[in-house]
C-alpha cells in the first residue's frame, strides 16, 4: 500500500504554475503467504498503521468465526478501520462445511465484493481468502474478476497458505514468509 494524499483536499502549488491536483496512485494487489501461522500480524500492523494515517481500511476474515460477528456486525477499531469475521460459531479449517457455514461464507463474500466495488475503503484485507479458494468454497474466477475490475484507488491484500497461479499472476506484490535457519 502506498500512502496517498486525497487529491480533492490538497493541491500542488508552484509559483510558476496555478494549482494542480495531485495524481491518484493506482491501488495494488498484494499477497502474503506462508506455510506456517503468524504472518497475519504483519498484515494487521500495516492495516492499523495506515488507518492511523487516515486511510480507510476494511479487514475481512473469511475462515475465522467464533465471535458472533458477520458482515452486519463489524468491529470498529478507531475512526478508519472496520473488522469483520465470518458469522459462525467456529473457524473453518476444511473444505467440508455445513450448510449454515456455507451460507455465511457466501454472504461474507458478497459483502466483500460490495465493499470493494463501493470504493469506500482504500485498503481491503481479505484474510485467508486464498485458502477458501483452495478449499473450493469461493470460486477462483470470481476473485480474479473482482481484483481486475476493482476501483483504481483500492489496495487489496490477500492472505493464506496456498495461492493459485492465477491469483499470483494478478498480484503486484507477493510476500512469502519462510522460517529461516538459525545460525
Amino acid at each position: 500500500m502506498v500512502s496517498q494524499l486525497k487529491p480533492s483536499l490538497l493541491s500542488v502549488v508552484s509559483p510558476a504554475k496555478p494549482s494542480q491536483p495531485l495524481p491518484t496512485v493506482e491501488g495494488l494487489v498484494q499477497i502474503f503467504t506462508a506455510s506456517q501461522r503468524g504472518f497475519f500480524t504483519s498484515v494487521m500492523s500495516q492495516a492499523l498503521r495506515l488507518a492511523g494515517q487516515g486511510t480507510t481500511v476494511l479487514v475481512i476474515q473469511f475462515l475465522k468465526g467464533g465471535c458472533q460477528q458477520g458482515p452486519d456486525q463489524p468491529i470498529r477499531l478507531g475512526q478508519n478501520l472496520e473488522w469483520v469475521r465470518l458469522g459462525v460459531p467456529n473457524c473453518l479449517d476444511t473444505p467440508q462445511v455445513d450448510e449454515s457455514s456455507a451460507i455465511a461464507l457466501k454472504e461474507l463474500w458478497r459483502f466483500a465484493i460490495a465493499a470493494i466495488d463501493s470504493g469506500r475503503y482504500e485498503l481491503v484485507v481479505l484474510d485467508e481468502l486464498t485458502l477458501a479458494v483452495d478449499f473450493g468454497l469461493i470460486a477462483e474466477a470470481e476473485v480474479v474478476e473482482l481484483l481486475r475490475h476493482r476501483p483504481q484507488h483500492v489496495d487489496v491484500i490477500l492472505t493464506g497458505p496456498r495461492v493459485s497461479e492465477s491469483l499470483l499472476a494478478i498480484a503486484d506484490q507477493i510476500t512469502e514468509l519462510r522460517r529461516g535457519s538459525r545460525y
